[in-house]
């Protein structure tokens, strides 16, 4: 991919190079790919999605004498809205401190930007922000529960903005 770089860009190209290089570096550290990336710098956020793209397979046929496959369990479906993801591998709490009020509970009105959780990862507080207008239609993870990144934590429902 080529990009042209405007006259008086230039600071705006070495930012993003950077950006590039961090995000390539936080990749190859990891050493497995993970479901999302974001990187917030100011008002510039960068987000990547990948999706799992499996070629089907032909399952062998199982022996005469083998036992019956056991079931398997099908992963709970989120609804349907905006997801707001963990931004960090850690530890979700859904209010400021222990016995307060949560921050957003299933039913509220949220708008975009609006801190509905913390993620604790290594005593450092990050706060989970809404991404949409909405009302928040599902909380997926309990309060102190160990989350991984891209892990969605609660969905908002835009259309009840």
């Amino acid at each position: 991919m080529t990009a042209t770089i405007e006259p008086g860009t230039a600071p705006l190209a070495e930012a993003l190079d950077e950006v590039r290089r961090s995000a390539q570096s936080l990749l190859a550290d990891l050493g497995h790919r993970p479901r999302a990336l974001r990187i917030r710098a100011g008002d510039v956020v960068v987000e990547m999605e990948w999706t799992e793209q499996q070629a089907p397979s032909a399952a062998p046929a199982p022996a005469a004498d083998a036992p019956p496959p056991a079931p398997v369990e099908q992963a709970p479906v989120a609804p349907p809205g905006v997801g707001v993801s963990a931004p960090i591998v850690g530890t979700f709490y859904r209010a400021p401190e222990p016995g307060a009020t949560p921050f957003v509970s299933e039913g509220d009105q949220v708008r975009r930007g609006q801190q509905v959780g913390i993620v604790e990862a290594m005593k450092l507080m990050i706060p989970v922000e809404a991404d949409a207008d909405g009302r928040v239609v599902a909380l997926h993870v309990a309060d102190g529960a160990a989350v991984e990144f891209g892990e969605r934590l609660m969905t908002i429902d835009p259309e009840a903005a």
